[in-house]
């Protein structure tokens, strides 16, 4: 049996109708290093952000429905939702929302023992940020 092929890099793609907007809140606001910018001959724009370690978290909908219910109290996401792992979410979610993000649910304790906080950011992400809890 051959090992199976090895992926490098988990890269989420997004089209931002507000590029600078979008750029100015993940970059300068949550604080995603860039790793480099790069232009197309039609004067478009690219930015590549690093944001630590990335996974693909797959879930089936009967369980993104209880993670919705436990984070917002509904079921809000759509098939795609972005989380990042901070030190102080409720600090972050503070932080993101004076900057343009709308919360959608507070900073709350979930059973998986982190602080998980949901908001829209620009070019419609829907964002989980987490903080893992101690026990």
């Amino acid at each position: 049996m051959s090992a199976p092929p090895t992926v490098h890099e988990l890269r989420l793609v997004v089209t931002a109708p507000d590029y600078d907007e979008a750029l100015t809140f993940y970059r300068d606001v949550l604080g995603l290093r860039e790793r480099g910018a790069f232009a197309s001959p039609d004067g478009g724009r690219v930015t590549i952000l690093e944001a630590g370690r990335a996974t693909l978290e797959l879930t089936d909908p009967t369980n993104a429905d209880f993670i919705d219910e436990v984070e917002v109290g509904r079921r809000v996401a759509g098939h795609i939702r972005v989380a990042f792992e901070v030190d102080d979410s409720v600090g972050m979610t503070q932080t993101l929302a004076a900057a343009g993000a709308k919360v959608l649910a507070e900073p709350t304790r979930t059973p998986w023992h982190s602080l998980n906080a949901r908001l829209e950011g620009p070019a419609g992400l829907q964002l989980t940020l987490f903080t893992e809890l101690a026990g």
